[in-house]
């Protein structure tokens, strides 16, 4: 029923596995390999064909300097910074208390809302594009900081509540009804019982949030124009040029864009692993 460890294969699939899972390692990690390898790339060895090859001059410093003020990318970071935290702070907020409700309360039409949460998860957000753009210019917040914070706390909102709703779900309830029993009150248990048990959790899901709203380069593009509220997604696009692509500088710059959420993961891993698994098993 259970896959088996890899310790209990026959020496020769064990063998196998431990050869192809390096190459298929270095498949996986080629593109952000070449994308490092070109950002410290000289134009001329492009303009000669080498994309290919070990670069023959390393130019690292002159390459993302020029990336950070050819176009205006602390403006385009700046904006992602202000976009991407309110929202993810806003949709996790947002998600454990509508978690909290859905799994401790009983009530009518609890198990349908919740169904709504988990199939708005399933929606193309393609389809939602001209809806979305109309709606954000008849509120006025097209092209705007503000209308991405927005929409963003919107869509994270339903994933993060169906992350967190199953987490809360798991809780032992007896925990819950002894401190109703000794007169706290709900927001006294959401905050002082539930929040600090699912605080690995929050870690793990702010992550995630993190990282999908920083990479959005969909909606960032839908609804924006020019550089007043662009993010970094769609800054890096400003390094192309209008006849000809320096491709050592966008490569640069989409290795600044990264590097904010690689740094993040990095940094809250030991939360991420455990947010991931809390819960799993029972006792």
């Amino acid at each position: 029923m259970y896959p088996l460890p890899v310790e209990k294969w026959k020496p020769v699939n064990r063998g196998l596995y431990k050869l192809t899972l390096p190459v298929a390692l270095v498949i996986w990690l080629l593109p952000m390999i070449a994308v490092l390898v070109t950002s410290v790339r000289s134009s001329e060895e492009l303009s000669e064909g080498n994309y290919w090859g070990w670069p023959k001059h390393i130019t690292l410093l002159d390459n993302y300097r020029e990336a950070l003020t050819t176009s205006p990318m602390l403006h385009y970071f700046w904006n992602s910074v202000l976009i991407t935290v309110p929202a993810a702070v806003g949709a996790i907020a947002l998600a454990a208390m509508a978690g909290f409700a859905l799994a401790t309360y009983r009530f009518r039409g609890n198990t349908a809302l919740f169904a709504t949460f988990v199939a708005g998860n399933f929606v193309p957000i393609q389809v939602l594009m001209i809806p979305v753009r109309d709606l954000s210019l008849a509120l006025g917040v097209f092209n705007t900081v503000q209308g991405l914070i927005l929409f963003h706390t919107a869509f994270q909102t339903g994933f993060c509540t169906l992350f967190l709703r199953n987490f809360i779900k798991q809780l032992p309830f007896e925990l819950i009804e002894a401190a109703r029993i000794e007169g706290a009150g709900e927001w006294t248990v959401f905050f002082r019982i539930v929040l600090p048990l699912i605080r690995p959790a929050l870690a793990a899901l702010g992550i995630l949030v993190f990282t999908f709203v920083w990479n959005d380069y969909f909606w960032a593009l839908c609804l924006t124009q020019g550089d007043d509220a662009a993010p970094i997604t769609v800054g890096v696009a400003a390094l192309k040029g209008q006849w000809t692509t320096a491709w050592n500088l966008v490569s640069a710059g989409s290795v600044l864009a990264a590097l904010p959420s690689v740094a993040m993961f990095f940094a809250m891993q030991k939360h991420f692993v455990a947010g991931l698994t809390f819960g799993a098993t029972k006792g």
